[in-house]
């Protein structure tokens, strides 16, 4: 772990997307709200919620923080699902990889949600929009 002891408490903010692919009948299944297992876009909003606190329990080197707020953020194209996480916190070090486990682990939970329906379901696009905060700010 990078020792963080003498930075100072900043706003952090970072957003991450992952894009989930399905076949266009799929998808617009979950724009129906028809899929057997529920809504799996509000299961997946809080899946990332909740993931997004939780991350320092799966990512070794990851400093546990005060999670100020998340938000998820769903657009359904013809074959694909993007999601957007957001995270925001007053602490000593970045939310990035907070936002990346919170959009990575909402893919998971639609693409757990959606298997059933569709073998051609798949995940990618994991990446980091943007981050803001700390060092850079001054």
């Amino acid at each position: 772990m990078i020792d963080v002891s003498e930075k100072s408490p900043t706003l952090r903010t970072a957003t991450a997307r992952a894009i989930l692919t399905a076949a266009p009948a799929t998808i617009e299944r979950v724009r129906e709200g028809s899929v057997p297992k529920g809504d799996c876009l509000e299961v997946a909003r809080a899946t990332a919620a909740l993931a997004v606190k939780n991350t320092p329990a799966t990512i070794p080197y990851c400093h546990p923080i005060r999670v100020d707020w998340v938000g998820t953020k769903y657009e359904l194209l013809d074959d694909s699902v993007i999601i957007d996480v957001s995270v925001k916190a007053v602490d000593r070090t970045g939310v990035e990889v907070e936002a990346m486990v919170g959009a990575s682990t909402a893919a998971l939970v639609i693409y757990d949600m959606l298997k059933m329906l569709d073998d051609t379901v798949a995940i990618g696009g994991i990446t980091l929009l943007e981050k803001r905060g700390g060092k850079t700010d001054w």
